[in-house]
């Protein structure tokens, strides 16, 4: 049995994008003549670069995928306890499935982020002041142009593989068609190919309530008072689609009921309530409200073939015939159900893609990608290999 072991502690570096030739050019018009991207490394790049794995975080996580890394500088606060250990540290490292013995494992925080990448709430270079409701829109095609150039600037010409869970698969996907010639595996974890119906519905209450929060004032707030109530709220509608409901009725049997009512005259009385309020509680100190608003309407807006420039879904995973492809679904999953990736499946093999699909029987609903490594490990190491066909 191998034996697996930690990453220790790290440090976020910063990649700053400046060239007024060459801006970044965002798919709904704007130009970025800079920006910066905050990212972190594990394990070593081999001479020819080779070996390199790039993972998309899920929509609030970070570039902080594994060790311990207790301060990023700059975040107005947000770097909270809760975020100092990995968010995948127990999918990255000597031994674990993304191996660092074998390879180098980069992870960015998105375009438009919270964690150190630009976005409205860091500087506008032009104002000096937080971008806030000025910063440009984005779709996700952007934020991996973004990441193409972090690639570009480290002279990684062909990663060994993309890899991404739940939102981030979407953002692996995007690669992987875009740019098929840059990438050898590709693994998507619980994510899907389009912005279904039952994610449009939660997407829009979350925006609903943090627009409606009398403190977000359009989005022009970081002088003042932020606009916590509204993105608590918008957490924890969301939240209960991350976790099943079993799990969830677990996780709050050790909740303290408060009957003092929180806003109004309304006592809660049962711990599930508890449980649910902290976690909009706990998430306001760690995120910004615009991010979270930039990253929603990135999804509602996602078109997986147009950003990728096809004309169809058959043209655009046909373009993939020469990778590998490993697609992770979770059975117990509530925002984004097996049904999802099944479709992604029929997709891929039509197209003449080769493709395992594993499913994950968990009762931890989403939130299985990020908390039981057991389930997928032996199945990523088998399909990514030692790393040493990459050059081929």
């Amino acid at each position: 049995m191998q034996k697996t072991g930690n990453i220790g502690k790290v440090q976020t570096q910063f990649f700053e994008f400046n060239d007024s030739k060459r801006p970044l050019k965002l798919r709904v018009g704007a130009k970025l003549k800079q920006f910066k991207l905050a990212y972190e490394s594990y394990g070593r790049m081999n001479d020819d670069k080779s070996n390199v794995i790039l993972v998309f975080h899920a929509m609030t996580g970070s570039q902080h995928a594994a060790g311990a890394n207790a301060h990023v500088h700059g975040l107005d606060g947000r770097w909270t306890d809760e975020t100092h250990e990995g968010w995948w540290d127990g999918f990255i490292g000597p031994g674990k499935a993304l191996d660092t013995r074998r390879f180098c494992v980069i992870c960015a925080n998105y375009l438009g982020g919270c964690y150190g990448s630009t976005g409205p709430a860091s500087i506008n270079p032009d104002t000096g002041k937080p971008w806030g409701p000025s910063f440009p829109v984005l779709r996700m095609s952007d934020i991996v142009e973004s990441q193409i150039r972090l690639l570009d600037h480290l002279g990684v010409k062909r990663l060994h593989a993309v890899v991404g869970a739940s939102l981030g698969g979407f953002l692996c996907q995007l690669l992987a068609t875009k740019y098929p010639e840059r990438v050898r595996i590709v693994v998507p974890i619980g994510t899907g190919m389009k912005t279904t119906i039952y994610q449009r519905i939660i997407n829009f209450e979350q925006i609903t309530a943090i627009e409606a929060d009398p403190l977000f004032k359009g989005g022009d707030y970081y002088d003042g008072d932020r606009p916590n109530t509204g993105l608590a709220l918008a957490r924890r509608i969301a939240h209960k689609t991350f976790v099943s409901l079993d799990t969830l009725r677990e996780r709050a049997r050790s909740e303290v009921v408060s009957h003092k009512p929180p806003h109004g005259w309304y006592e809660m009385n049962h711990p599930v309530e508890s449980y649910m309020l902290r976690q909009g509680e706990k998430f306001v100190r760690r995120f910004d409200a615009n991010t979270y608003l930039r990253i929603l309407d990135a999804w509602q807006w996602f078109d997986l073939a147009a950003e990728a420039a096809a004309t169809d879904v058959h043209e655009l995973y046909s373009r993939c015939q020469k990778q590998e492809w490993l697609v992770f679904s979770i059975d117990s999953d509530l925002m984004f159900v097996p049904e999802e990736q099944e479709k992604l499946v029929a997709a891929l093999k039509k197209a003449g893609v080769p493709v395992v699909w594993m499913t994950a029987h968990s009762d931890k609903g989403h939130d299985s990608f990020l908390v039981e490594p057991k389930l997928y490990t032996p199945h990523m190491q088998h399909v990514l290999g030692d790393g040493k066909a990459a050059a081929r």
